[in-house]
């Protein structure tokens, strides 16, 4: 299963979900969907847009774990 560590990375660089969506042009809806491993898929032009608002790497946000995937 693929996990988005966005809450992690947000926490790290002291951002607010509300600043996040302003600077990325993203709604709050959507990226707590992100946040909370709810979302199905990701866009590249969206973790684009989260990678240089956050100033990290896709590996920083994406991370593998083992298991069984959401049915």
């Amino acid at each position: 299963m693929i996990i988005v560590d966005l809450d992690v990375v947000m926490a790290k660089r002291k951002m607010s979900l509300t600043e996040l969506s302003e600077k990325v042009g993203i709604s709050m809806t959507n990226l707590s969907i992100l946040k909370t491993n709810k979302a199905r898929s990701i866009r590249f032009t969206t973790l684009n847009a989260l990678c240089a608002a956050l100033d990290c790497e896709p590996g920083e946000l994406l991370k593998y774990e083992k298991g069984s995937a959401r049915e």
